[in-house]
């Protein structure tokens, strides 16, 4: 095992790393922008290594100044953890070059996997099934249009480098393709130096379900099951579940052999996650993330394994050591991203000093967080501040869980996501887990009434008078208090005078 391990990453993840390598035994190595001088992960590593700057590619994404602190420090690998370089062949590459151990699958298999249309069509020659659509990227808009005939509306254009819901277009008739196949290549430029674009047959209700898969380099391989990912908005997910609702047994162990055939096909190794879209009983490849998800707690929570131990393991040479008949699923779990972002805004970006921070407690709640109070949010780098996850005995259970740690949570300083979440949670479609990719959009998520509003402020103007009484200080932890405790009943009272979610 490696004695020492860099993480190329910050906020959550790192820490994440950290907290398993440690417990490995392994010391760690931090890296920071300026920015991140008093971020958590540069105080629980052993060692932290100012990167300077205070953009992402003068830090994060600047592979030399990673690769020296690697050999400053005597690393012996690198965790990428998630973003990033995490799915950066050419890093990938530079890492193994350098002689470190690379935390990941081999360049080869990102390169496949993360190119759409390389990705499309090496699935189709491992015999997976994807969605009806071209293998082949087209050439303009007259191109695309003519696609569109024989594969039949509506289409989803998408951008052949993507990710992250960029570059993606919806087109419902002939007359869309020309604006939407501009406005789509112009953004796959802008964002992946690639503007290539393929087309398949947009599935207007389907459910997003993925596959947690593990391979080791002695050829083993398991799958971890699945997840359910349909609560998202522009292909941002916000709330994850394992396992899905409706996925049953057979389904389930299907779904598993045909992500492992799909790892097996581009000579995988590590952990990644097989992405499908469900629809009516029927699984299509999406895409394969070549990574550590942002989601896999879940996943650690109804099985009992720690992805980033495995990673680890896997890295440094070892066997998985179990097979597929070793693993079981336990209960249920639910996570919940933390994002500065108001909800009751369009979920703009909130931005500003985290003030006042309560965690929620009881059992079986985990946070994983890099908040800390005074930590300034500001819009460099990605809004998600943490991760809440809950496990239950069964998916009411953890519902009920769930609602009860968001109601405890406090993040004072800049709004989040939370009442949205709490929004979803309790509305009747997704208890009864009728959801689909456009549920979170299916909400009309909209700002409360006068009367509540003055209830609010009077509330707080009150709670602020009985604090000054104390200190000035606990006066300031309160009013943010209040924001948020005042947002979550913003969120009830959406869900009270709009219970169809129309």
């Amino acid at each position: 095992m490696f004695r020492r391990l860099l993480i190329a990453n910050r906020g959550e993840i790192a820490l994440r790393v950290i907290r398993s390598a440690r417990e490995m035994g392994i010391e760690c190595v931090a890296v920071y922008s300026e920015q991140d001088a008093r971020a958590l992960h540069t105080r629980m590593a052993h060692i932290a290594v100012p990167l300077g700057g205070s953009t992402p590619a003068e830090s994060y994404l600047n592979q030399e100044l990673i690769l020296d602190a690697a050999r400053r420090t005597g690393a012996e690998a690198i965790h990428p953890g998630y973003g990033f370089l995490s799915e950066n062949a050419a890093f990938a590459r530079a890492v193994t070059e350098a002689d470190l151990a690379w935390v990941g699958p081999p360049p080869a298999a990102i390169e496949v996997m993360g190119d759409k249309i390389e990705s499309r069509r090496a699935m189709e020659q491992a015999g997976v099934p994807t969605v009806p659509g071209l293998v082949d990227p087209v050439e303009d808009e007259g191109e695309a249009r003519l696609a569109a005939e024989g594969i039949g509306y509506p289409i989803a254009i998408k951008a052949a480098a993507g990710g992250g819901g960029k570059g993606i277009r919806i087109v419902r008739s002939p007359e869309e393709m020309e604006s939407a196949f501009r406005t789509a290549s112009g953004e796959a430029q802008a964002a992946f130096g690639d503007g290539r674009l393929y087309l398949e047959r947009y599935l207007d209700r389907p459910r997003h379900v993925e596959i947690q898969v593990l391979f080791d380099s002695h050829g083993g391989g398991v799958h971890l099951f699945e997840r359910e990912c349909s609560i998202q908005r522009r292909h941002q997910k916000l709330l994850e579940e394992a396992p899905s609702p409706v996925i049953d047994p057979e389904t389930r162990a299907a779904m598993g052999e045909v992500a492992l055939r799909a790892g097996r096909h581009v000579g995988y190794e590590g952990a990644g996650t097989v992405e499908f879209l469900w629809s009516e009983g029927e699984f299509y490849f999406l895409e394969m993330n070549t990574r550590l998800q942002v989601e896999h707690p879940v996943t650690e929570m109804v099985t009992g394994v720690d992805l980033v131990r495995e990673q680890l393991r896997i890295a440094a040479g070892e066997p998985l050591g179990y097979g597929q008949s070793d693993l079981t699923l336990r209960g249920h779990a639910i996570e919940v991203r933390i994002n500065a972002e108001d909800p009751l805004n369009g979920f703009l970006p909130s931005v500003g000093t985290l003030r006042n921070l309560r965690a929620p407690g009881g059992p079986w709640v985990r946070l994983d967080s890099a908040m800390y109070r005074g930590m300034e949010v500001g819009l460099t780098y990605d809004p998600m501040l943490g991760k809440l996850i809950v496990w239950g005995e069964d998916r009411p259970q953890a519902i009920a869980r769930m609602r009860r740690a968001i109601e405890e949570m406090n993040v004072g300083g800049v709004r989040t996501g939370l009442p949205a979440a709490l929004a979803v949670l309790e509305h009747p479609r997704f208890v009864e887990g009728d959801i689909d990719t456009h549920f979170l959009e299916s909400l009309s998520l909209e700002p409360p009434p006068a009367w509540l509003e003055l209830v609010a402020a009077a509330a707080a103007v009150h709670r602020h008078h009985l604090a000054r009484r104390r200190s000035l200080r606990i006066a300031e932890e309160d009013r943010t208090g209040w924001r948020q405790r005042a947002l979550n009943g913003i969120a009830a009272h959406v869900r009270r005078s709009n219970p169809g979610g129309k």
